[in-house]
């Protein structure tokens, strides 16, 4: 069975909410969007206060080519454009809109009817994602249109489907191919026609056999999609990860994309906004979000629409234990811990994990003990001890040239490491900085205008 050739580790899977059914949470009496949820440059604000929208308009457009539009959840009024404190206390600009019923935009279908014809060109499908505001749900948030943008000069070969889900605890990919499985693959038929592939895959890993039957058995009825089993192991829905697993390909070393192996990879999740988006008409304003936890009375699956508080997704999943010790935006691999649990939902949230008192605390860091055991668990052939050392030491032209920004952040060099060194703390801040570096670099080396 097919797997990425380097490194990797299997921590505990704690799948708990695999086998509970998406749930619609109820709306939100007053949600927050903020204006930055992609990577690129933030939105900006077509609203203003006092403001009254409906749901799925149009309340702040793309900023630059990379970032993305963003439309309303919910219909009310707007109270506020202003920061407020995200997850981990940073203040970002965001709209505030009290909700007032749930009266829709025109034009939005909204009925159940799978809509499988799509006869749009390739620059259509990509305008009408580009206008939803669709971009990567499993937690990178690059904006779908740039994506499917191919540069000149290169060409798609093969579309990847990431629905992996490898980060443990979490299950709204999962849940989403079961119950979403025919819009899914709708959706990836217009993503190979945006592309102009004639082959794709889905990438699934066995340790979710009903999701690779029930896909397998629906793909029988649409040409050119290959459902594919993975053996388990993490960080396999790693994009580069992925290709290398599914096509044998490595991507070099930034800033190579994807594209330049000839792939596109899209998550499972992403792929059903698009076809939501191209056949319906309907923007990214709701997902599936996983809240769970070896403590959370009822771990659960739920559709959450964006801007829709944490804390009202924890009281819905049994509230906070007792004995919480961390709450996770995402999982805890590759998830960031919060201060703020009044943040709202945004389109990366795939997951909220609440770690008990116990297991969030951190053992005392000894010193080196030289195993290398980080060196082989790192799926990008990495030496996170050596990077660590010289990011304390602020050695950035020796972490640059030791390719520190090839770091994927998925954290196997620190679950292994035996002296409970804090390597991907280091890492980080040492892939930040020397991004930094690069782009002043880039900068002060443009031709002046």
């Amino acid at each position: 069975m097919k797997t990425f050739p380097k490194g990797g580790v299997h921590p505990s899977e704690n799948k708990l909410s695999c086998a509970k059914p998406i749930e619609v949470l109820p709306l939100p009496d007053v949600v927050t969007i903020p204006l930055s949820q992609h990577i690129g440059a933030p939105a900006v604000a077509k609203v203003a206060k006092g403001d009254k929208v409906l749901t799925g308009q149009l309340i702040a457009e793309a900023g630059s080519f990379m970032s993305a539009n963003i439309h309303s959840p919910v219909s009310g009024t707007v109270t506020a454009v202003e920061p407020v404190a995200n997850g981990q206390g940073v203040r970002q600009m965001s709209i505030v809109i009290k909700r007032e019923g749930d009266e829709w935009a025109e034009g939005i279908d909204r009925t159940p009817e799978l809509v499988r014809e799509c006869t749009l060109e390739p620059q259509q499908i990509i305008a009408r994602i580009k206008e939803a505001g669709v971009v990567g749900m499993g937690g990178a948030t690059f904006p779908t249109h740039v994506k499917l943008s191919v540069p000149p000069g290169k060409k798609a070969e093969a579309l990847i489907i990431n629905g992996v889900e490898c980060e443990p605890y979490l299950t709204s990919d999962h849940r989403t191919m079961l119950e979403r499985g025919e819009q899914l693959l709708v959706g990836v038929t217009i993503l190979k026609r945006a592309l102009g592939v004639e082959r794709a895959y889905v990438g699934v890993e066995n340790n979710k056999p009903d999701a690779i039957e029930h896909l397998r058995r629906l793909a029988a009825g649409y040409e050119g999609i290959e459902i594919v089993p993975l053996r388990v192991k993490y960080p396999q829905g790693g994009e580069k990860q992925l290709i290398a697993a599914i096509t044998g390909r490595e991507v070099p070393p930034p800033p190579a994309l994807p594209i330049d192996v000839g792939a596109v990879v899209c998550n499972a999740s992403t792929t059903v906004a698009v076809y939501e988006a191209v056949q319906k008409h309907k923007p990214l304003i709701e997902r599936v979000v996983t809240i769970t936890g070896k403590g959370m009375k009822e771990p659960k699956n739920l559709l959450t629409r964006m801007g829709t508080p944490i804390s009202t997704l924890i009281e819905a999943a049994g509230g906070l234990p007792a004995d919480a010790g961390k709450v996770i935006n995402g999982g805890p691999m590759m998830g960031r811990a919060m201060i703020n649990l009044e943040a709202p939902v945004t389109k990366g949230c795939s997951g909220i994990t609440v770690m008990s008192g116990r297991d969030a605390v951190r053992r005392t860091a000894s010193q080196c003990i030289k195993c290398a055991k980080c060196v082989s668990a790192c799926p990008m052939g990495l030496e996170p001890y050596f990077l660590s050392k010289m990011t304390q030491k602020k050695n950035w032209d020796e972490v640059e040239a030791r390719m520190i920004t090839s770091c994927i952040e998925c954290g196997c060099c620190q679950s292994t490491c035996p002296a409970y060194l804090p390597l991907l703390d280091w890492i980080r801040l040492g892939k930040q900085t020397v991004m930094g570096i690069i782009r002043a670099r880039a900068a002060a080396n443009a031709p002046k205008k």
